[in-house]
This record gives C-alpha cells, structure tokens and sequence, in this order.
C-alpha cells in the first residue's frame, strides 16, 4: 500500500493592510467594528477577508474561528498573549478544541471529537465556561496563546522528503 504524499500550496503572506484587518479578526472585531476602526468601507473589509480566506487557504464559507486559527496557525498574525492561566484540558477536550479550531460544520467538529453531534453544543458550552472564553472565536485564541493548538493546520500535509 503506497501513501500519497501531497504537499499544500504555500500560504501567501499578507499585504499590511490586510494584515491589519487580520489582526482585527483575531481581537474578535466583527466587519462594522473593523470599519469603524481602520476608516475602510464595510465593502472594502469583507473584500479583504475574502482576500484573507485565499491567502491562507480558508474555504470561503469556513467559519470565523476557523480562519482565526488558520492566521494563528500560520504566523500571519501576532501569537495572541493572555495573563489567564492555562487550564487543565483532558484528551477529550482537546479533540473538541482542536476540531472546533479545523471545523465549521457542527457535524464534522462533532465526529472529529468523537461526541455525538446531539452532545456537541452542551461539550462546547462546557469548554467555554472552563475555559472563560465568551465564545469560539475567542476560545480559539486563548487557545494560540496557551499553546493547545499547533503552529500548522492538521491540513497541512508537508511532502515525504521534508518529513
């Protein structure tokens, strides 16, 4: 049995101005809050956050949080800090934090951490109020700054000789 080796496309690094909105992302600013901040017009951040999504190879419908990760993961961002100590997390509940950070579909975070999908919301819920995150996207940067989540996208597949 052969095992493919695929290598991912190189992400492209991001403009500054982009990368200012990027960072607006990771704080948790949602399209007005960006506008109002940086001056642009909300037509102008939506198109940069499509910008952003190709750039780091983020499906166009893929959830905020999951782009959050995506920009984390791959250093176009500032590593997130925090003074919140880092709280104990069993295996079970950091196969939920991982595929919440990989996964927009509630089905496919549910099958990835393998919970029922019926089981998902009230696992999350749980996650958050352990965790002090007000919600997902948050959760996933606190996550960045404890270091519970890796540098690389599990969707990164690096070729047999860089292995």
């Amino acid at each position: 049995m052969t095992l493919s080796t695929t290598t991912s496309a190189p992400i492209t690094p991001l403009k500054p101005t982009h990368q200012r909105v990027a960072q607006h992302l990771v704080d948790g600013l949602t399209t007005q809050e960006i506008t109002t901040r940086t001056g642009l017009s909300p037509h102008t951040v939506r198109q940069y956050v499509r910008d952003i999504r190709v750039s780091v190879h983020c499906p166009p419908r893929c959830k905020p949080h999951v782009l959050v990760h995506r920009l984390l993961a791959t250093e176009q961002v500032a590593q997130p800090k925090t003074d919140r100590s880092t709280p104990e997390i069993n295996a079970e509940k950091q196969l939920l934090l991982t595929a919440v950070a990989e996964l927009s579909s509630p089905r496919d975070i549910a099958l990835a951490a393998k919970i029922a999908p019926a089981d998902l919301r009230s696992a999350l819920n749980e996650l958050l109020d352990e965790t002090g995150a007000a919600d997902v996207t948050q959760l996933v940067v606190l996550a960045h700054a404890w270091h519970l989540l890796g540098t690389k996208p599990t969707g990164t597949v690096e070729s047999g000789a860089a292995k």
